[in-house]
Formats: structure tokens, C-alpha cells, sequence
């Protein structure tokens, strides 16, 4: 009686674990509130033809995965990911400023890995630049 009694203790705190932990991966991740002094930012590398060639091998090594080579978010891990990674060629993304851009793809949020630390600054910004060449 007192091993049942302590199986059923036991698979009530894993059960209830378990149902924890499957709540905590089905979050959602926060909304992308960006500081009002991102949004001002001004974009410190210059919109050029070598910006952009600098960009595009930048975000091929580390963004078209998820976000596919045209920016359309389909990627080849784009099918493993909770959340649709982003379509770049919309109004919706290409009205933003590049501050915003360059705030989301250094601070990263939910599936979006952050960026501060991986990449110099100047490497976000050719991305950001080069992410201006998706717009429809």
C-alpha cells in the first residue's frame, strides 16, 4: 500500500512536470517592442554595392536557413520552426526603419537567435542594408 501510495505521488509531480514544461515550449514569444531610440537610429554603413555583397554573404551563412534566399521565410528549417520566420518583401517589414531591423536581428526574440556578440555591428548593418534588396 505504501509503494502505491508513493507511485501515485510520483506520477502525479511528473505529470504535473510535464504539463509545465508543455506549456513553457508552446509560449509565445514576446511582441518585438523596440526602444524608441532604435527606431531614430541611423543606419551608420553607407547603402552600397559592396554593403550589400557583404550582407548577402553574411545573411546566407546565417539567416537564409530560416528565412530562405529571397526573404520570403521559407527557409529550409523554416518547416521545423513554431512561428513563421517573416516574409522581408512586404510593406510590413520594409516600411520599418533600419534601426528597428537592426535592433531585432542583434537582440533576437523567441526562435530568433540574437545576434549581439555573433556579429560585429557593422556585419548587422550590411545585413540590414542588404535586406533592403528583398523589398518588393
Amino acid at each position: 500500500m505504501k509503494n502505491l501510495k508513493s507511485f501515485l505521488t510520483g506520477s502525479v509531480v511528473l505529470i504535473a512536470g510535464l504539463s509545465f514544461l508543455s506549456l513553457s515550449a508552446n509560449a509565445q514569444p514576446k511582441p518585438w517592442t523596440v526602444p524608441a531610440e532604435y527606431k531614430t537610429m541611423k543606419n551608420p554603413v553607407a547603402k552600397s554595392d559592396a554593403s550589400d555583397k557583404a550582407g548577402m554573404a553574411l545573411y546566407t551563412k546565417n539567416c537564409a536557413s530560416c528565412h530562405g534566399k529571397a526573404g520570403l521565410g521559407d527557409g529550409v528549417k523554416a518547416r521545423m520552426l513554431k512561428d513563421f520566420p517573416g516574409d522581408f518583401s512586404g510593406a510590413g517589414f520594409q516600411n520599418q526603419t533600419d534601426g528597428e531591423h537592426f535592433y531585432k536581428t542583434r537582440s533576437g526574440n523567441g526562435e530568433m537567435p540574437k545576434y549581439e556578440g555573433k556579429l560585429a555591428d557593422d556585419d548587422i548593418w550590411n545585413i540590414v542594408n542588404y535586406l533592403g534588396t528583398f523589398k518588393k
